[in-house]
């Protein structure tokens, strides 16, 4: 299950089926990221656990997105070091035939949450190549009654020549970096269309 979670995030254009555009999380509309904001496009519950919602800037589309944000939150408890090595791994496994894919791990003092972070690029049959950084923050939750597990996720892409785009992304990793580590995540409260509040 977690290893389908991590396949369907691992490529940031996830596709939603019946999605609301309605907040099932309780996170703040739109999300300020290092300057600029994010508005919920998609959300849906995917499964009794399993809840996923996206945003993009203003006037992008998900079909050619310049940079995009994500919440993927399973009110459950998941192995944090576990759903790391996956994410490694996918990247690992993507390094056999994409030689701009690299990977880089970090973990806070206490051990209750990681970032990935890692380049790709694609060069699609039909559209423009590009060079995507994405960066994941994993974090676990435990209030003494429920433990659960949250991936924030920020994609930037850069369409074009691979080596400049990798050039690009690269000098901008750091200020990338320091932005989602500082960036506050909110109390997640789960809601459905249907139960309302959890």
């Amino acid at each position: 299950m977690l290893k389908k979670i991590l396949l369907l995030a691992f490529f940031g254009s996830l596709t939603f089926i019946n999605a609301q555009e309605k907040d099932l999380l309780n996170v703040p509309n739109p999300i300020d990221f290092n300057g600029t904001e994010f508005y919920l496009i998609r959300a849906e519950q995917r499964s009794k656990t399993l809840f996923q919602q996206q945003y993009l800037p203003k006037d992008e589309e998900l079909e050619k997105f310049n940079q995009i944000f994500e919440y993927t939150f399973l009110n459950k408890e998941i192995d944090i070091e576990n759903a790391v090595r996956q994410k490694v791994e996918m990247v690992q496994e993507k390094q056999k035939e994409d030689k701009y894919a690299k990977v880089n791990v970090s973990e806070s003092p206490d051990g209750s949450e990681y970032i990935v972070d890692y380049y790709i690029s694609e060069s699609p049959a039909n559209g423009d190549s590009f060079v995507e950084y994405d960066i994941f923050r994993f974090k676990k939750f435990d209030n003494g009654t429920q433990k659960s597990f949250l991936m924030v996720n920020y994609g930037k892409r850069i369409y074009g020549d691979p080596k400049s785009a990798v050039k690009i992304l690269a000098k901008q990793r750091d200020p990338l970096m320091t932005a989602m580590i500082e960036y506050k995540i909110p109390e997640i409260k789960v809601q459905t269309a249907t139960t309302g509040s959890k």
